[in-house]
């Protein structure tokens, strides 16, 4: 059986380390980067308020007509990483969102760890909540 300890600290400094790396190529609109980012699949998901990713081809399609920016996303409220065993983990961000003191952007994200091409995201969900009902 393989070893599922969590969070094994190399590990998750590996996937925060791409976790990093996406967010800035948000930011910096840098495609490569994003679609490296996201397995190469058509069982990927990536869904949030405009988009509906299912299968790589779509996830690219968005990437290639976003804006480059920060988005909605004004500042980091809470990151959580688990990871289980050396090849699966989530990384979930709980962010204010620009503008709109009344809203709690949410951000989940599922990555694998493949032999052939290493971390890939397999599955991404952004979406929004009332900032009353978190906490």
């Amino acid at each position: 059986m393989n070893d599922l300890t969590p969070n094994l600290p190399e590990v998750v400094a590996e996937v925060a380390e791409r976790f990093e790396r996406y967010e800035q190529a948000l930011i910096d609109k840098d495609v490569e980067v994003l679609d490296a980012t996201f397995w190469n699949s058509p069982h990927t998901v990536r869904l949030a308020m405009h988009e509906h990713g299912y299968g790589f081809d779509a996830i690219h399609a968005h990437r290639v007509a976003r804006p480059p920016g920060p988005g909605i996303k004004a500042r980091r409220i809470r990151l959580d990483i688990l990871t289980v065993g050396r090849d699966l983990a989530t990384v979930n961000l709980v962010f204010a969102v620009r503008g709109r003191d009344d809203l709690v952007g949410r951000q989940s994200q599922t990555w694998v760890r493949f032999p052939d091409v290493g971390w890939k995201v397999v599955s991404a969900h952004v979406s929004t909540t009332d900032g009353k009902s978190l906490w």
